[in-house]
């Protein structure tokens, strides 16, 4: 007699039962179990199943269903007591998910054998959606399938070349891309699904001008009856991004060959982008007596421009404006900007960089919505501002500090405070006093806002009422273990077991109970509503909650190799040693491999209370009030 037994690492309750004996009912037990045997009060054989529990829930759910009897044969592999924790462990970790590319071959060979889709969902326990969505990537041109199953391409980027049947053009758009960017999924959506561009509106089309565009055969269709410059649409949106990669590549050569060492082309400028680089501050020459006439003659327009603009709004009563004054409108402010950006253009040919600033620095090449296009020299790489700055390259004096890596990458910062958070949760939850200060803390300034005018704070508390519990639980994967998040899942509990099952029956019930029964669940709710998961390890308003509170994290979290020192660097391991125990410790764990020295360090951690910055940490963001400044002027 097959049972489930006590070894099976995983704990979690199994889902998709009913779909799985769906697909044992199809195809029968393609994999079989493994079992040991366990003690038995009677003479029958009692096997225990230390690997396929949801295969054994979905025999059973079969065979109580009466679609299969206890003579049914399945296959299992018989293991000792003691090799039970480690194979049932070894089936959960081993295994390799096929690739998608893999597995959308697989339905369409099944579709081309008659398969149904229905059929084929109910085999892989997939919704027909899924199925559907994999029938469509099979779907991609071979050639392109080749190169998304050996990573070539992201998934986001095949479903983007999907949303063409045409192979032909998939191809092209992806093997035939002149820079990279023209592969990223919102230029192969813009190429695909935006066949038609409207000319009038495009800065790409203002870049290459429709008269290129046409002369390199593409079509236009116009609009006869617009006024505006380019009315019409382009229908080869392939060709307008072929010939911007192309004209913009022509800058770029110009560039180069002007000495700098590198030189980026972009279809849009990024700010964030661009604020990751240093720049090279450029030197000014005189003007020519030439260029002297010429910029005289530029600011002279462009005061005219000015002029007739002003003039227009002077005369114009706007009550009475009709079509032809909107237009005579937007040709002067044309002008006129026209004329003013000519004069700051004018001075931009006067900046002068040395050779070697041109040898050790680069150019990016951007267009602006015009369609013009926009370079920025003497722009220096992240990874090269050190060794700018070491090489004394002139102006490499005013480059900004790198930013310095954080300490902890997102993911682990993400942990981190949600055991902080769950920390903070369960102190509030247990001090009603504290969690009524804190709710009227946030409401007062919301309230009195006459009083308070210009607050501008964070907030740990969220009176929208967003309960946090599912954030923790996707922030941290070892949430479960936590002793702060047991005693608050106790708590839930025994709330959720007083409360009304009716929500129109809790304020009646509410109004019923004891002071001390509505203070202390008044705490649970509001400490529920803490949140402070963040991807930095700065300061953040939870801290005054610590604060307040006088939490003592150490009591809540520890470095083992779960929550922490598999996350970092072997490295950050023997620093942590070091600062932890002491340097002798740590010493020795340097020789060791990374797994090896985890394990190490976990055990040397065991009691020394030692916390990470982000959790140790009690700084709270600054609190800008205006009536602070308000009173210190007075």
């Amino acid at each position: 007699m097959l049972c489930q037994s006590p070894h099976n690492v995983r704990r979690k309750a199994p889902t998709g039962i009913e779909a799985l004996a769906e697909n044992i009912a199809a195809a029968g037990v393609m994999q079989n179990l493994v079992a040991h045997e366990m003690k038995s009060r009677g003479k029958q054989r009692k096997l225990g199943v230390c690997a396929g529990q949801r295969r054994l829930l979905a025999l059973e759910l079969l065979r109580t269903t009466g679609r299969i009897d206890d003579s049914y044969a399945v296959p299992v592999k018989i293991v000792s007591e003691a090799d039970a924790v480690a194979v049932s462990l070894i089936e959960n970790q081993q295994r390799e998910p096929m690739h998608p590319a893999d597995a959308c071959e697989a339905f369409r060979l099944l579709v081309s054998e008659g398969r149904t889709v229905d059929y084929i969902a109910a085999l892989f326990s997939l919704s027909e959606l899924q199925v559907q969505r994999h029938l469509k990537l099979a779907n991609v041109s071979t050639r392109l399938l080749d190169v998304f199953r050996e990573d070539g391409m992201t998934l986001e980027q095949i479903r983007t070349l999907a949303l063409t049947d045409d192979h032909a053009l998939q191809e092209h758009l992806w093997f035939d891309a002149a820079q990279s960017w023209q592969r990223n999924p919102a230029q192969l959506r813009a190429a695909i699904t935006d066949s038609e561009i409207d000319a009038a509106d495009s800065h790409l089309v203002a870049f290459v001008t429709l008269d290129a565009y046409e002369a390199a055969g593409g079509t236009v269709r116009r609009d006869l009856f617009s006024d505006e410059q380019n009315a019409g649409y382009v229908t080869d949106a392939g060709l307008l991004q072929r010939l911007v990669a192309e004209k913009l590549a022509s800058v770029a050569q110009t560039l180069s060959a002007d000495g700098w060492s590198w030189v980026e082309t972009r279809v849009r400028r990024d700010f964030g982008e661009m604020a990751r680089y240093g720049r090279l501050p450029s030197a000014s020459r005189d003007y020519t007596k030439k260029e002297k006439t010429e910029l005289r003659a530029l600011k002279k327009a462009s005061e005219q421009a000015a002029a007739e603009l002003n003039a227009y709004y002077d005369a114009e009563d706007e009550d009475e404006q009709d079509a032809e004054d909107f237009d005579r409108l937007d040709a002067l402010q044309d002008a006129a900007n026209a004329a003013s950006q000519a004069v700051d253009d004018f001075a931009d040919r006067l900046e002068i960089w040395s050779d070697e600033q041109k040898a050790r620095a680069g150019a990016f090449v951007t267009l602006d919505h015009d369609g013009h296009a926009v370079i920025e020299r003497g722009l220096v790489k992240p990874e090269d501002r050190a060794s700018v700055t070491r090489d004394g390259v002139s102006g490499a004096a005013e480059l900004p500090a790198p930013a310095e890596k954080p300490l902890h990458g997102k993911d682990l910062s993400r942990r981190l405070t949600a055991h902080r958070t769950a920390a903070v949760q369960i102190e509030l939850a247990r001090n009603p006093v504290a969690a009524l200060a804190v709710l009227m803390h946030r409401l007062i300034p919301v309230v009195f806002s006459e009083r308070y005018v210009c607050v501008y704070d964070q907030h740990a508390a969220d009176v929208r009422a967003t309960c946090s519990h599912d954030r923790l639980l996707q922030a941290a994967d070892d949430m479960e273990t936590s002793a702060a998040w047991q005693e608050i899942s106790a708590e839930r509990e025994k709330w959720a077991a007083l409360l009304p099952k009716r929500f129109s029956d809790v304020l009646p019930w509410l109004m019923a109970q004891r002071e001390d029964v509505m203070s202390n669940l008044f705490a649970f709710c509001v400490a529920s509503t803490v949140n402070s998961v963040s991807e930095s390890n700065g300061s953040h308003p939870v801290n005054l909650l610590l604060n307040l509170l006088d939490v003592d994290m150490a009591k809540y979290w520890t470095p083992t190799r779960a929550s922490y020192l598999n996350h970092v660097s072997k490295a950050r391991i023997v620093e942590v040693v070091a600062q932890a125990v002491s340097a002798e410790a740590a010493a020795p764990l340097e020789k060791l491999k990374k797994a090896a020295a985890a394990e190490t360090a976990e055990r040397l951690l065991a009691d020394s209370r030692w916390l990470p910055d982000v959790l140790a940490s009690r700084e709270t963001p600054v609190v800008w009030d205006d009536d602070e400044d308000e009173e210190d002027a007075a």
